[in-house]
């Protein structure tokens, strides 16, 4: 390999020319192993990548729209000249093409992005590689034939920015987030008795009226950040929402239970918690001198993933919410926006996800109550404390995947609840639902217990608890003696 630098346009490039002596060549995900480990560093070291078969010059927006996303995103690379298939097919002129790309880039894009163009010689195959780095002046615009347009990198397109995509890259190209943007609202329209309290519970300190101030979220001026918004007990952003539902069965179907809430993102935590609590069941292992729980969830992994999403959430977002969703088997939280980076994480190693956040006075707050640690190990974490869960197998480790538009993590439960109770002794062959599980034990204690005053006493439906007793009598498990009026439950399997 031998290096030299050449003029092109306005800048100076740096040509790394790599020698290869074999007949046919590949670019593709997986590098074909002919290809010498230089080129195969310099392409999975790319996250982002365009092959091009050609440089059009007459049309430099089918190639300058991918020069726009990767410098909006995390940056990239175009190939010249590669097909769509990797198949490497050279260039002939590869000092005229770099002059070009140069003029073109300097006449159409608005700023200018961070490029390198860096030729390659492959045996008799002279290809260019346009290297894009991610931009901190964003947006980065394409600007000819009466267009100032931003793009974005979707999966393997550069597509125009929505809306919402284009208030996300002025705020980055200001070096500003969304919690930190100030509101119109008065802090002294507003209380923090939720903060306040939870500060003492996690800190063992007393709450301080100017660490508002110093949290960042109030201003000098005493107005509320977004991040202040969010943690005043009557937050006023409505988009800061939680749905949640347990869910019957295996897939989505018919609800068991479900609820909305809005408001405090504090308060959002705490009742995704307790619906968590009491919407999955803790089994036992009956041993020789008593029993030994096993919970189907580690807690704190459930509220490791419930802060990373309510913290990492793109709160931009207006028409959307962070899902909570409870099956059988997993437990499942959604939020919108995808990594702040751009990168997919079921593309990268856990153990090297870079700490960046996109809300950091939020992560911030959180982690001075100890909710998260600020070096970012959340979802190490989750795996950690889910394996640690008698009846973890490597099958149920917690899953990762994120689009660029939203971000799921899924846990599965660690314990096979078709052979374990809850409270119920010889049920343990029966599958219940926790709900079903409650209503047996109101009927030990209370034989008479009328459906309506089960109802009132489990916060459901009337129609609701006929279902899971209609469930139960089918099972076998249950029976009804005498008159509606006057008669009693007995149930069938004894019960400790």
């Amino acid at each position: 390999m031998r290096n030299k630098d050449f003029h092109a346009g306005f800048q100076i490039i740096s040509c790394n020319f790599v020698f290869i002596n074999q007949p046919e060549f590949y670019l593709n995900d997986n590098i074909v192993a002919i290809i010498t480990m230089d080129l195969k560093t310099l392409i999975t070291e790319c996250t982002a990548y365009d092959f091009k078969l050609m440089l059009e010059e007459k049309k430099p927006k089918s190639w300058l729209k991918s020069v726009s996303a990767f410098a909006n995103g995390i940056g990239g690379s175009l190939f010249f000249v590669v097909d769509n298939e990797g198949i490497i097919r050279g260039l002939d002129n590869i000092q005229h093409v770099c002059e070009t790309i140069s003029a073109k880039v300097r006449d159409h894009m608005d700023p200018l992005p961070d490029v390198e163009m860096i030729p390659q010689k492959i045996s008799d195959f002279d290809i260019l590689q346009l290297k894009v780095g991610t931009g901190n002046y964003t947006p980065y615009y394409y600007v000819g034939d009466g267009q100032r347009v931003a793009f974005v990198r979707v999966g393997d397109e550069s597509l125009p920015a929505t809306a919402e995509q284009m208030v996300r890259l002025v705020l980055k190209g200001s070096n500003k987030t969304f919690d930190s943007l100030y509101t119109d609202y008065n802090v002294e329209d507003f209380s923090f008795t939720i903060l306040a309290n939870t500060f003492k519970s996690r800190t063992s300190q007393e709450w301080n009226k100017k660490y508002l101030l110093s949290f960042g979220l109030v201003t000098g001026t005493g107005c509320l950040t977004n991040a202040g918004a969010l943690f005043a007990d009557d937050c006023p952003l409505w988009q800061s929402r939680l749905y949640y539902t347990r869910w019957d069965g295996r897939e989505k179907g018919d609800a068991i239970n479900d609820a909305e809430f809005t408001g405090n993102v504090l308060m959002l935590l705490r009742e995704a918690m307790n619906f968590v609590k009491s919407n999955t069941r803790r089994g036992w292992e009956k041993l020789p001198d008593g029993r030994k729980n096993k919970p189907e969830y580690a807690e704190r992994a459930v509220l490791e993933a419930m802060v990373n999403h309510l913290i990492h959430r793109d709160y931009k977002v207006m028409g959307s919410e962070v899902h909570l969703d409870i099956y059988d088997d997993r437990l499942s939280v959604t939020s919108p926006g995808g990594m702040y980076n751009g990168a997919l994480i079921q593309d990268l190693d856990i153990a090297d996800v870079s700490s960046e956040r996109r809300n950091p006075i939020l992560a911030n707050v959180m982690a001075q109550l100890d909710y998260m640690e600020k070096r970012g190990s959340g979802l190490l974490r989750i795996r950690k404390e889910t394996k640690a869960l008698d009846g973890y197998r490597d099958e149920l480790q917690p899953i990762f995947k994120s689009t660029p538009t939203q971000f799921q993590t899924t846990i599965f439960a660690s314990t096979d609840l078709s052979e374990v109770g809850d409270n119920v002794g010889d049920l343990s062959k029966t599958k219940l639902t926790d709900r079903q599980l409650k209503i047996l034990n109101l009927i030990k204690e209370y034989p008479t217990m009328t459906g309506r005053r089960m109802s009132e006493m489990l916060s459901v439906s009337q129609r609701t608890i006929e279902r899971d007793i209609s469930a139960l009598k089918d099972a076998g498990i249950l029976k009804h003696e005498g008159t509606d009026n006057n008669g009693l439950w007995r149930i069938l399997t004894t019960m400790e």
